[in-house]
């Protein structure tokens, strides 16, 4: 996080010699008070002026106005000093889906200013290694955006789901003077099975009246670690293009040996955006990120609908919920519903050996349920329909320890 840290630093000097218009103006013109060249970028972009920088920013305002030198006044608990979370102590490792990484990260950083006292590492290794180590007593808890099955080594019955938000998955596509397309889930089937061959195949150009598609090789890009991302997509394929779909579906499956993988969602990202007529499966914040263009899906009502998170929540509200807090939101009906919406959950134990690690495995679940779903929206997630984040707190609260 040193570009983060740089950026406070300078948002920092602008507040004490500039004041806070001076700030605002860094913000919208950068440091040399001239429009950036690339300004939509320059604002959004998580990287350089994410929330975290902003919360710097405003403790360091806060300990320019609020101490003033006097010596008399005192700091504010901004850092978890008088905080719900403050009296918790302690370290918590995770690992799992990548799909939700820039969600959890931000959570992460949030949860830094309310419990001082805790370290929170989550590692985005993909949901296959995640359910992996978590099985082999390695993480405190895991992301996943699959379910556990037998052969991931968690016990049944050791471990409950947490939902925590939702996504859209987007099919990237990088095609020279195409910036629209419209694809159909059995005309997608074809070419993630490597049936369609080039752009301007007639079932692709049937999707698409009056777009003129180029001749172009498809190149396709997939995931090469297990990912729950991956098992989302092809069960989608599944159920979506059922007699179309060859390949099955799960954390991995046989791709054809002509198209390409990469690690974790952001590894497909980058081949989509260096291969010209390259298309894959990537999350909605990792496609954004990376500036990929993306494609409308027919949904379940025959509607083109392009990834959103108005989308996902459309897909959420038709969601039907498992007694284990499970859901399947894929297909879903209705006409403003992406039908590639994905759920993520973090995976805990049912009962932890230490106390203490319970605790803080509550307290940082609670946090994110709570506080933590206003940071979705930020790096495009959808948080929880408010009757699923009602279940989820209170399958927090059956942890043990």
């Amino acid at each position: 996080m040193a570009v983060a840290g740089r950026q406070v630093h300078v948002a920092f000097t602008w507040v004490r010699e500039s004041g806070y218009l001076g700030l605002l103006t860094w913000l919208a013109y950068g440091p040399n008070g001239l429009m950036h060249p690339d300004r939509e970028a320059y604002l959004v972009n998580r990287n350089v002026l994410s929330r975290r920088v902003l919360v710097g920013v405003a403790l360091a305002a806060l300990a320019l106005t609020g101490c003033g030198g006097n010596g008399n006044s005192s700091e504010p608990g901004g850092s978890g000093g008088d905080g719900a979370y403050a009296d918790l102590s302690g370290e918590l490792k995770a690992s799992g889906a990548s799909f939700p990484d820039a969600y959890y990260q931000e959570v992460v950083e949030a949860f830094k200013a309310e419990a001082s006292g805790v370290t929170v590492t989550y590692n985005a290794t993909g949901s296959g290694t995640g359910k992996k180590q978590f099985g082999e007593g390695l993480v405190d808890f895991a992301g996943t955006d699959s379910l556990v099955k037998e052969t991931d080594g968690v016990a049944a019955g050791s471990f409950l789901y947490v939902p925590t938000v939702a996504a859209p998955i987007t099919v990237s596509y990088n095609l020279e003077g195409v910036d629209k397309l419209q694809l159909s889930p059995e005309t997608l089937a074809k070419i993630f099975q490597t049936d369609i061959k080039t752009w301007d195949d007639a079932a692709i150009k049937a999707d698409n009246p009056g777009v003129e598609l180029p001749n172009t090789p498809i190149t396709v890009a997939h995931r090469s670690d297990g990912s729950g991302t991956t098992s989302n997509f092809t069960k989608y394929l599944d159920a979506a293009a059922a007699g179309t779909w060859k390949l099955g579906s799960g954390d991995t499956v046989a791709w054809p040996a002509s198209t390409q993988g990469g690690e974790k969602n952001t590894g497909v990202a980058q081949i989509v955006k260096q291969t010209n007529g390259a298309v894959g499966y990537v999350d909605l914040s990792d496609a954004k990120a990376t500036g990929l263009t993306f494609a409308a899906i027919k949904n379940k009502d025959g509607q083109f609908v392009e990834p959103s998170l108005e989308g996902t929540t459309a897909g959420l509200e038709g969601a039907e919920i498992a007694d284990d807090l499970s859901y399947n939101p894929l297909n879903a009906a209705g006409a403003t519903a992406y039908p590639i919406t994905a759920p993520t959950f973090i995976v805990v134990k049912t009962s932890y050996d230490d106390a203490n690690k319970a605790a803080l495995v509550k307290g940082f679940l609670t946090y994110l349920l709570n506080e933590g779903q206003d940071l979705a929206k930020d790096v495009d997630f959808a948080p929880l329909p408010a009757s699923l984040k009602d279940k989820a707190l209170a399958q927090v609260e059956k942890i043990q320890g």
